[in-house]
């Protein structure tokens, strides 16, 4: 005999779809999956942009994105096929802010290559 009662995997599961509505409702962050999930977004820095003119774009990638599927979201979401993909583990920091101590949160990125005629336009 239990203590706690187990719920079924169907009842404690719910669809994307709505999760995905009811965190829009409520103001929190929206989960989203799929390859949507994979890029964070572009990763403005001093030595992207000067990567960026040589064909080399760096994004901000999901922490379980591999190779593959950051090629596979870039030719999705621009439109371009990539050359070649490396990805970077980047790890957490120890920071002390005010005295107090706290950890920056590490991540992952990504270079993508392209061909020399294909571009991608970051907004």
């Amino acid at each position: 005999m239990a203590i706690f009662g187990t719920k079924k995997k169907a009842d404690a599961l719910k669809s994307t779809a709505e999760v995905a509505t009811t965190a829009k409702a409520s103001g929190t962050p929206v989960m989203r999956t799929g390859l949507h999930a994979v890029i964070v977004g572009p990763r403005i820095t001093e030595k992207a942009a000067l990567t960026a003119e040589t064909n080399v774009y760096v994004f901000d990638v999901a922490t379980t994105a591999t190779k593959r599927t950051i090629a596979e979201a870039i030719n999705m979401l621009y439109k371009v096929m990539p050359v070649s993909v490396n990805v970077i583990n980047i790890p957490r920091k120890r920071v002390i802010v005010r005295g107090k101590k706290g950890m920056k949160g590490g991540g992952k990125k990504a270079y993508v290559y392209l061909k020399a005629g294909d571009k991608i336009e970051i907004i």
